[in-house]
């Protein structure tokens, strides 16, 4: 990977030395050692709770280190001071984006610098014509004097980044930036990233996805358990060697070997039109089967699960489970007749942080635990304590708030509360997002053993791995339509990501909405 750097390529943009964190008594950093050289792009990987985020915080200014030191440029950074970290050329974009909605783009970029004129009152247009020249420069052409709000996160991203570099930042830190962007904006971000770091930016960011840190590193930094125990060129690292040094044991095998599905069909979706003007959707789902569901954002994937368990009402057709025929657009009917969902949003749709493991273990069959409305304690208990030890929940008790658990351990939560009831149906929707390489492998696992116990299981991802290593048959979604089915087998062949993109973009024009998935899947075999 081609690295520009200028003529102090000698001297480190940052550097953190002995860096030591605990919380609570908790060690968090263990001593770790970070250098970030200009015009280089660094991967900062491990899974969750390695304490990556503390230790872009304390590098950024946002915490003081219990022991160690930070220096940009070789000058010490005040422990704990953002402003001075700020005014050295340190930037941090974070997780959770600092941007004010209900301003517009341009005085996002300004606030707190403000242009002025010779009577002191707001140069509105100097300032939107800097902030239109400023976007253009990192390929992003909208209004500027649109508000904030009304953008997708991925853009707000990319001028939270502009926001950093235009204030004179030379060391970037980016923590999660794709984690809940689309992937047509992760590629516009990867191009922001390898312009700033052509300009001699210092870039480290953190991600869960290995094609990520591929397409822009040109180095990694692994932690595990708060210690550095990787630091190499990623020409001399393999996937297989990073993950192993993330989750510090070989990862044999990722994906399990697939359960075989029966014949009995659990799940019956029956000519259903997500809106008014789409074309109708036919497909079942067999006990013990996994049927992915690919696309492109905005194809319907997860509008289509919403149908299904009643949070959005679809124009017509039917669902039935058990050959029972669901009510539109009502959950608790989905719930009554044994079906399961994860959503998409974990923390906005999925989960309660605030509360404890055993509330949010509790929200979906409350009825069952309680009697003239008061909670049966121990009944209840147990059952969770069963259902979360399948899980393999990583906690210090059900006690624990979901806010202090990992990503992968707050999904375990929100998938394993169902088990406390029977379960015929599990409907999916991205069940690995945010979660990382360790608890992936878990979560595989987990699924793939309830598949066997009989479950039928709908799957929506935008992982393409999953959905080829995880499904036994896939359907590719355009429009709020399938406009192919794949089986078991198509999915095993080498040029099957090629030909499930060219579906889903449009790009073959053999596949169309009106078409039938058993049609398309023919001529794709022709």
């Amino acid at each position: 990977m081609h690295t520009a750097v200028d003529a102090d390529t000698e001297i480190a943009m940052l550097t953190c030395s002995s860096i030591r964190m605990s919380f609570g008594g908790v060690p968090v950093l263990k001593g770790v050692d970070l250098t970030l050289l200009p015009g280089t792009v660094t991967a900062l990987a491990g899974e969750n709770g390695a304490g990556k985020s503390t230790l872009m915080k304390i590098a950024s200014g946002q915490y003081r280190p219990d022991e160690g030191l930070v220096e940009v440029r070789g000058e010490t950074l005040a422990a704990g001071n953002i402003r001075a970290a700020s005014d050295l050329g340190v930037a941090i974009v974070p997780q959770e984006l600092a941007s004010i909605p209900e301003l517009t783009v341009y005085e996002n970029l300004f606030v707190g610098r403000e242009l002025r004129t010779t009577l002191r009152t707001l140069n509105r247009g100097a300032m939107i014509r800097q902030a239109r020249q400023s976007l253009l420069e990192f390929g992003v052409d909208l209004d500027p004097t649109v508000r904030m709000g009304k953008l997708p996160v991925g853009i707000r991203q990319i001028i939270e980044i502009v926001k950093a570099t235009s204030r004179g930042a030379r060391v970037l830190l980016l923590d999660e930036p794709t984690s809940a962007i689309p992937e047509r904006e992760v590629a516009q971000l990867i191009e922001v990233v390898r312009r700033l770091r052509d300009q001699g930016v210092a870039i480290l960011f953190t991600t869960h996805k290995m094609e990520e840190i591929r397409a822009m590193a040109d180095r990694v930094v692994i932690l595990r358990d708060g210690t550095l125990v990787a630091d190499a060129a990623l020409t001399e690292i393999t996937d297989d060697g990073i993950v192993t040094a993330m989750i510090g044991r070989e990862l044999d095998m990722l994906f399990p070997e697939l359960p075989p599905a029966d014949d009995a069909i659990v799940l019956t979706v029956r000519d259903l039109v997500i809106s008014h003007g789409d074309a109708p959707i036919s497909f079942t789902v067999s006990r013990g089967e996994i049927v992915g569901l690919a696309g492109l954002v905005g194809a319907g994937r997860t509008e289509l699960i919403e149908c299904i368990y009643g949070i959005r009402k679809p124009a017509a057709g039917t669902v039935t489970v058990n050959g029972r025929l669901l009510r539109h657009g009502r959950p608790r009917t989905s719930i009554d007749n044994n079906i399961a969902i994860v959503p998409e949003d974990r923390k906005g749709a999925g989960a309660v942080l605030s509360m404890s493991v055993l509330d949010n273990a509790t929200l979906p069959r409350i009825g069952a635990f309680s009697a003239f409305g008061i909670l049966r304690g121990k009944s209840r208990r147990q059952a969770i304590e069963t259902a979360m030890r399948s899980m393999r929940l990583k906690s210090n008790g059900l006690g624990q708030n979901l806010e202090n658990l990992s990503g992968g351990n707050q999904q375990k939560v929100v998938l394993g509360r169902w088990l406390t009831g029977k379960v015929d149906a599990l409907l999916l929707d991205e069940p690995t997002r945010g979660v990382d390489i360790g608890a992936r492998s878990e979560i595989y696992r987990i699924i793939t053993e309830l598949s066997a116990s009989g479950m039928a299981v709908l799957m929506a991802s935008s992982d393409m791995p999953e959905i080829l290593s995880l499904s036994h048959r896939a359907l590719v979604l355009r429009d709020h339509a399938v406009v192919a089915e794949l089986a078991r087998d198509q999915l095993s062949d080498a040029a099957v990501q090629d030909t499930i993109f060219r579906l889903a973009s449009g790009q073959d024009t053999r596949a169309t909405s009106q078409a039938t998935p058993t049609t398309i899947t023919k001529e794709i075999d022709r």
